[in-house]
């Protein structure tokens, strides 16, 4: 190769060049070539030629592969390394692109960047090539690019790297599988759902669907409390191998392929790219049941145990890994819940009540401190007189996103989480003292009770003896014009602290009342010795009474009805009879002897303005 143009010289000019311009005490002796002339033994080298053949010989002998690099990007001089690491002569890569021999055009970006490099714009660039060898083997490289001072030229080094990324392979495959089961762990596992999610499957062909089985084992704490984590490592790495075999067997991702993995405990599971329905993920979860219930026979021990699934099958497009996880989990847990040793598929209704009931159960005691509660009643009216004796007061929520709600949708939330203890405080104050002022407001009328609903919890969690006279002296009602009612279930076998406080409590002149009579396994024996002054006949009750046009009403429920009020009005009770909607049903009752009815009748559930305009009046229609 010779040339007069710049760029165009020698490769021993290239790399002479290069060298003595890096290393400035070394001055360039322009067409100095790689051989002495005329040199005699004695005479001495030129400094020029002698640092020109040092660096020369450095280039040639260096163990690392490297080449110099003109500005249109063909190769100028090659070593002898770079020259083994390609499986060629040097003489070959001359004039060679240099991005063909590295593979820089594979990829836009580094493309670019290259050409800045060429270009003088960008010092350097470091990038990381997987070539092929002429001899057939891939091997890993690190290629860097950068400039030589003082010269137009680019130095390029390539470095073989396959060794550094076997390592780091097998180091990544340790830190991304269980040592147990040798399963894609819980790290692996998020970084293919990621991964599934991200990507266009539709680009691709695929379905554009993804489908979960997220499965845990049913009992299986007790097999390693029992025989030991030596027998359960081994148990999971056999569940483990069954799960494979399922999703190998039931031919899923063929696109794709598919994951099963452990994500910790006695947790799995087994993701399904492009699924074709619910219903392969439905047969799969199936295969995986009956595989995993068929006994495990390990080192002498016959254990037999079963799985709970939950399947979330759903488009790709619009879901995100932690949503598609608490989805699965949300019916992993309904599993659980319905019997184990099943697989639930997730049901978007169920899970939206799900998500309701926990915003309510989040929001429950911050909506007493905002007022958010209001108290409306309905009368309890004498079957004799037909005048209101006492209303039941009954609490609302009116929520800032869900209006105005009864309390059959909040009050069990309240009883689990705690928060019934600060509502029920709120609802006997506000009651009492709204019972007060009816009693000021209108003195020539006889002076109606007030009846409050009391959860157990209250007895338990807080100090309701304590509340109540608390409340009782602030507001000036008297105990006998508060009634407390309890369900039945709470009421019967109460002992210890419960039955100690409503003793309290009736000691104090409170009535007691049992609210729901006779739906549950009354033990009426024990009816005598319960400070108890109130039966509330269960709704169910009233209405067998009701004529139906064309039919006669049962007699049967009358008798009932009637033995309860003879036996309550024996212990010294009286009786209401909830749930009256016809003056049939009220004439009958009243006929039977039942002291005071509760129903449409008479009234809803109002607000306190419209109780005040019924106290001294005979509200709904009389036989």
């Amino acid at each position: 190769m010779s040339g007069t143009s710049e760029g165009t010289g020698s490769a021993a000019d290239r790399i002479r060049s290069a060298t003595t311009e890096r290393h400035p005490a070394v001055p360039a002796v322009p067409g100095t070539s790689t051989e002495p002339a005329a040199a005699t033994p004695s005479a001495p080298r030129s400094p020029r030629t002698s640092g020109a053949r040092d660096y020369q010989a450095a280039f040639n002998a260096a163990h690392l592969a490297m080449a110099v690099v003109d500005r249109s990007g063909h190769v100028v001089a090659a070593n002898e390394a770079l020259a083994s690491l390609l499986g060629a002569e040097p003489l070959a890569l001359l004039e060679r692109s240099a991005a063909d021999l590295v593979d820089l055009a594979a990829e836009a970006r580094t493309w670019q960047a290259y050409q800045e490099v060429l270009r003088g714009r960008q010092a350097r660039l470091r990038c990381t090539r997987r070539l092929k060898h002429p001899d057939g083997h891939s091997l890993w490289t690190e290629v860097t690019l950068g400039p030589v001072p003082g010269s137009r030229d680019v130095l390029l080094s390539v470095a073989d790297i396959s060794d550094r990324r076997d390592l780091q392979a097998r180091l990544r495959h340790l830190q991304m599988h269980d040592p147990v089961t040798r399963l894609p762990n819980r790290t692996l596992f998020f970084e293919r759902l990621s991964s599934a999610l991200e990507q266009s499957s539709y680009e691709h062909g695929g379905t554009g669907r993804i489908g979960l089985c997220y499965l845990d084992l049913d009992g299986f704490k007790a097999v390693n409390d029992t025989l030991g984590h030596r027998v359960g490592d081994r148990l999971l790495a056999a569940v483990a191998a069954r799960l494979t075999q399922c999703a190998d067997q039931s031919g899923y991702g063929r696109t794709s392929g598919h994951l099963v993995a452990r994500l910790g405990g006695d947790e799995f599971a087994l993701l399904v790219e492009d699924s074709t329905g619910t219903e392969q993920l439905a047969d799969l979860a199936r295969s995986v049941l009956n595989a995993v219930q068929e006994p495990f026979d390990l080192a002498g021990q016959r254990l037999s145990v079963s799985a709970s699934i939950g399947v979330v099958e759903r488009a790709a497009a619009g879901t995100s890994a932690t949503g598609l996880m608490q989805a699965a989990d949300t019916t992993l847990y309904w599993a659980k819940a319905d019997g184990k040793a099943r697989w639930t598929l997730f049901d978007p209704e169920r899970n939206a009540h799900r998500m309701t009931r926990q915003a309510l159960s989040s929001t429950l005691r911050p909506a007493v401190e905002r007022e958010e509660f209001r108290l409306e009643y309905q009368p309890l009216v004498d079957l004799e007189s037909g005048t209101v004796r006492g209303v039941e007061a009954l609490v609302r929520w009116n929520h800032p996103q869900f209006g105005m709600l009864t309390p059959n949708r909040f009050i069990g939330i309240a009883e689990e989480d705690g928060s019934i203890v600060p509502l029920g405080q709120w609802v006997l104050r506000t009651a009492c003292r709204q019972a007060r002022r009816w009693q000021i407001e209108q003195p020539s009328e006889s002076p109606v009770f007030v009846s409050v609903n009391v959860a157990v919890r209250q007895v338990w969690d807080s100090d309701l003896v304590g509340d109540v006279a608390e409340i009782l002296a602030e507001t000036g009602l008297a105990p006998q014009l508060l009634q407390l009612e309890l369900t039945e279930s709470a009421v019967m076998g109460s002992a210890g602290r419960p039955l100690q406080a409503l003793q309290a409590l009736s000691d104090m002149g409170v009535r007691i009342a049992i609210d729901d009579f006779g739906t549950g396994y009354s033990n009426l024996a024990y009816l005598s010795r319960l400070p108890v002054s109130v039966l509330k006949l269960d709704g169910s009750f009233v209405r067998g009474f009701r004529y139906e046009e064309g039919s006669h009403p049962n007699p049967a429920d009358e008798t009932i009805v009637e033995a309860l009020v003879q036996l309550a009005h024996r212990l010294g009770l009286t009786v209401t009879a909830e749930c009256v909607e016809t003056a049939g049903q009220a004439a009958r009752l009243r006929r039977v002897g039942c002291d005071t009815g509760q129903g449409w009748l008479y009234s809803r559930a109002v607000a306190p303005e419209r109780i005040a305009e019924m106290i001294g009046s005979r509200p709904g229609a009389q036989d």
